[in-house]
């Protein structure tokens, strides 16, 4: 609950930087044509999302007569979770990963690395499978859409904000807002402050879908030690994701040291073991 509630705000804020930059460039008609124009792309986004991430991926679908154990497993936990059974397909890569996409639980996919199918063991994969599966129960795939639709529409007016700075205001007297300093303010403030709330959404979802993998599997420990295994994989191998996708995986697979733990789209994995292990 306190996480859900802890997205709803950070929804809120988000939605809030994108007004206060709209003001700013354009009064209400630029902040609407920007958020018009990002939810257009957007929603071709989330129509289409499963085929394109499975292409930029290469993924195979896989056959129940190929992987018997993989579908009993996930029929299993779908049965537990009340879902039906999604489309499994696996990435050729040796790096250790999955995702979950599809715009609603009757169209989901769950999609896993040939290296997560080689070093996780049977508890360990459920864990995961449970994880991506609470992504689908939690509809977490459309509240990453419209974060993106509203970061999106930020971008935008940052980039509208920068020229009005350069060229002089735009928008009519009664729209101005702050002056040429106020809008170069905005051209930097705002996509960095879009960024960090979008990534915190992301790692609130993070930690219920951990929890909700916990509690469908009833061994929070399986997922703790998976987690170690594809923190491990991340480091030696590393799989060439996309920024844009890379808060789909399990574990963030364009893992950082240092500052860069701070802008990743996944919570330290130490602090996910920590919460699992306390479930146990």
């Amino acid at each position: 609950m306190l996480n859900q509630m802890k997205t709803f705000i950070l929804m809120l804020a988000l939605t809030l930087v994108l007004v206060w930059v709209g003001n700013l460039v354009g009064g209400r008609q630029g902040m609407i044509f920007a958020f018009v124009i990002a939810a257009a792309l957007n929603f071709i986004s989330y129509w289409y999302s499963d085929k394109i991430v499975l292409a930029m991926y290469r993924a195979k679908p896989i056959r129940e007569e190929d992987m018997p154990q993989l579908y009993r497993n996930v029929r299993a936990l779908t049965e537990k979770s009340g879902l039906p059974v999604p489309k499994l397909y696996v990435i050729p890569h040796p790096a250790a990963n999955a995702f979950a996409t599809g715009r609603n639980p009757q169209h989901a996919v769950v999609a896993v690395t040939e290296g997560i199918l080689r070093i996780l063991d049977e508890e360990e994969l459920a864990g995961v499978i449970g994880h991506e599966l609470t992504h689908v129960k939690n509809r977490d795939i459309l509240i990453q859409t419209v974060a993106a639709t509203i970061a999106g529409a930020v971008m935008i007016l940052a980039s509208l904000a920068r020229w009005a700075a350069i060229f002089g205001e735009s928008g009519s007297r009664e729209d101005r807002r702050g002056g040429p300093i106020g809008l170069l303010a905005a051209a930097i403030v705002a996509p960095l402050a879009a960024m960090i709330i979008q990534m915190a959404i992301s790692r609130s979802r993070e930690y219920l879908a951990d929890r909700g993998s916990a509690l469908v599997t009833g061994n929070p420990l399986g997922l703790a030690r998976a987690l170690r295994k594809l923190e491990a994989s991340a480091s030696q191998r590393r799989l060439p994701a996309h920024q844009s996708t890379a808060h789909m995986f399990t574990v963030n697979p364009l893992r950082g040291a240092g500052l860069a733990v701070l802008f990743s789209t996944h919570p330290p994995i130490q602090k996910r073991i920590e919460r699992l292990e306390k479930m146990a």
